[in-house]
């Protein structure tokens, strides 16, 4: 086998003596910081020291499992020299150490309730790889995902490997300065790994890009936390509405965006009071039927209130009524969504419950003007990952509604 040294980058070296004394590893780094194969050759190293360990590499996308996870964790049996040790299974994907039969699973957390029947015949999951962490959607999420692999055994391993956001508020860089007793952050960049580890064009196409457009260059190749430029709400609060808040909250507003199979069903709850929004409930679920979206509304214990829905969605407005819920469709308009958007952008204060609420969270956060072929950021609104977005401004249309006509009021008046 060959030395350590010469496979695990000198930056990694401290968390390397580390392995076994912190259960979540948080390895955030830009392009080319060999956070990646750190992780692939500490899980071999591991599975072949200890014959009950097993492992469960994890990407967002199933689809990209094969060129990225499989491939690092082939190359790391590879480079240890131990690849005749291993039985590699491309098409299945799975990864088999033949002295024991240890395995190396693949999934993707496409949909996550599947993994709940992720199991090992011999010894347990010890390791847990989740990689581009940033394209998963929160902690909750990921929180769900550990609760049922993390079972049947006394020592975990669970690596977090990302490229951090641009994006200041993005839910992995929020995570990211949590402080918990059993996690390990560490920051590698490119420049602490061997030169010709990577090749004299990686540091070229560095160097380059440094000129060019350094806040890029800050992100991509250092791992830094920029922030775009783009951020379309700068007026948020995310942190825990408390049940004496909550509790104390009268006008109550609610809204819907329909969505089943590729887009989610969202509910909102909402309290607006003297320019300030909190958003402190919600529902966000796929392949969710109007009969059990309405029951898990009227559970949420606000059910006599008006939900204003997207009036997209006639029929499902019906069934909800239906099922004895007062609903009714959003009149929008053809300047409904940017006015909506700056009426929220105009607010004081966006206060959202990270706990209750962490794909509206999520949302309001990472919503972000684009850049065209130019990078230049697009004029328009994005219209995809806004779910939550759309729901809120749907439950507020009267609010909103109310502030334009004062606005056309004054208008015509200084005419």
């Amino acid at each position: 086998m060959r030395s350590l040294d010469a496979l695990i980058a000198p930056a990694f070296y401290r968390v390397h003596r580390e392995i076994d004394n912190y259960t979540h590893f948080w390895l955030c780094g830009g392009r080319g910081s060999a956070k990646s194969s750190f992780v692939s050759i500490e899980i071999i190293l591991g599975m072949m020291k200890n014959p009950d360990a097993n492992a469960v590499a994890l990407r967002k996308v199933g689809a990209y499992l094969r060129d990225s996870v499989f491939a690092q964790l082939e190359w790391a049996v590879q480079k240890l020299g131990v690849a005749d040790m291993w039985e590699i299974k491309p098409s299945v994907p799975e990864m088999i150490y033949k002295k024991t039969g240890q395995k190396i699973l693949f999934r993707g957390a496409d949909k996550v309730q599947k993994l709940k029947s992720t199991k090992v015949t011999n010894g347990y999951i010890r390791y847990i790889w989740y990689e581009e962490l940033d394209e998963f959607y929160g902690m909750k999420e990921i929180r769900s995902i550990n609760q049922s692999m993390m079972r049947g055994g006394e020592k975990f391993t669970v690596f977090y490997s990302y490229n951090p956001p641009a994006n200041r508020r993005s839910w992995v860089n929020r995570e990211a300065v949590s402080e918990r007793e059993d996690m390990l952050i560490h920051k590698s960049t490119y420049l602490d790994v061997p030169r010709e580890w990577l090749g004299e064009q990686f540091f070229l196409e560095a160097e380059y890009l440094k000129k060019l457009h350094i806040d890029r260059y800050r992100h991509e190749y250092l791992g830094e936390v920029t922030g775009t430029g783009g951020e379309i709400f700068d007026n948020l609060e995310i942190r825990s509405i408390t049940r004496e808040e909550i509790d104390g909250f009268d006008n109550i507003k609610c809204g819907v965006d329909f969505g089943f199979a590729a887009d989610p069903f969202v509910y909102v709850i909402c309290f607006f009071h003297n320019n300030r929004l909190y958003i402190f409930d919600e529902i966000y679920a796929r392949g969710l039927t109007n009969n059990a979206a309405a029951e898990r509304i009227m559970k949420k214990g606000y059910a006599d209130k008006m939900i204003v829905c997207d009036s997209a969605e006639p029929k499902s407005i019906n069934d909800l009524r239906y099922f004895g819920l007062r609903a009714r469709g959003a009149k929008k308009g053809p300047d409904s969504i940017e006015y909506g958007i700056k009426f929220l952008q105009g607010l004081e204060k966006i206060v959202i419950d990270c706990a209750r609420c962490p794909n509206a969270a999520r949302e309001f956060s990472e919503y972000e003007l684009e850049r065209d072929i130019d990078g230049e950021f697009r004029s328009v609104y994005p219209d995809k990952n806004n779910h939550s977005i759309d729901a809120v401004r749907y439950a507020l249309e009267d609010e909103i509604s109310r502030k334009k006509a004062r606005i056309i009021n004054r208008r015509d008046l200084n005419l």
